[in-house]
């Protein structure tokens, strides 16, 4: 499987099988060879698989980078944890792919 800028990914192999199986009519016109004859299918997105590596990576990149522009320190034992001292308390924010928890003592600033 691989995913192109543009938003389409080649499908082949085990997933190719699986995706055509599931809506053969609808994908039967865009099956393809390969010059060696292996079948192939291309398809675009619509979005960001939310599984892909490469989605779970843009959004960590996005999220520390501004969370460091706003002055959070990002730990260096576990890079989905930042803190920062505001209003003299420890604001700390964790994050799981796109699930994010921020604690501190005063509501207003979560």
């Amino acid at each position: 499987m691989q995913i192109w800028k543009m938003g389409f990914m080649l499908l082949e192999g085990t997933i190719f099988v699986l995706i055509v199986k599931l809506e053969t009519k609808l994908y039967r016109k865009h099956i393809w060879y390969s010059q060696k004859g292996k079948l192939m299918l291309y398809i675009q997105l619509k979005k960001a698989p939310y599984s892909m590596l490469q989605a779970v990576l843009l959004f960590w990149r996005l999220l520390s980078n501004t969370l460091q522009k706003w002055r959070f320190k990002i730990n260096k034992y576990d890079q989905c944890v930042t803190n920062k001292t505001i209003n003299g308390k420890q604001c700390t924010i964790i994050w799981h792919v796109d699930n994010l928890k921020v604690s501190h003592t005063d509501k207003e600033v979560v």
